[in-house]
């Protein structure tokens, strides 16, 4: 079932222990065993607090959009979204994938939380959602050809950005 109520405080620290598994092992380490072992407890002890790991998953997705828009907010200069945006995601890669990565059900995140991680891209681009969501997908395919090391070496990555910017910028 899917729900976007308020977590209570323990489910906060099971989010704050998968957060740090995540970070440090990527998304293969996410399991409920291993969060548990982290908090010194048995598995079934965290289903008391979040119905399962979709509903872990969204916490988490929910957590990193409310730190992408704390990241580009009170910006509507295009180049500084973006390069806020990618200096996020090469900060969490892992966080970041799972935000990117597969369907979202955004019936299980905070209400308002992909809004508000996207409105100053929006806002960048004059208010037109379509033009953000180009920008966004440019954004994000240099983000994750970026993490995935997957440019030539010696590729000029900083200039690739600034022509992606400029051709959204010139409108």
């Amino acid at each position: 079932m899917a729900s976007s109520a308020p977590l209570s405080p323990r489910a906060r620290e099971i989010v704050a222990s998968a957060r740090e598994l995540l970070e440090a092992e990527g998304p293969a380490a996410l399991s409920m065993r291993r969060i548990a072992d982290r908090l010194g407890i048995k598995a079934p002890s965290l289903y008391k607090h979040l119905p399962d790991k979709q509903a872990l998953e969204a916490a988490l997705i929910s957590t990193g959009f409310a730190e992408a828009a704390a990241a580009t907010a009170g910006t509507t200069d295009l180049a500084a979204v973006v390069t806020a945006y990618r200096g996020y995601a090469t900060a969490h890669p892992h966080l970041y994938r799972l935000m990117t990565e597969g369907p979202l059900d955004r019936a299980r995140l905070e209400p308002g939380a992909e809004d508000r991680a996207a409105a100053a891209i929006v806002a960048a681009v004059g208010g037109d959602e379509h033009t953000a969501r180009a920008a966004w997908a440019f954004a994000h395919g240099m983000t994750i050809l970026e993490l995935d090391g997957r440019f030539p070496p010696g590729a000029d990555l900083d200039a690739a950005w600034a022509a992606g910017i400029a051709a959204f910028d010139s409108g």
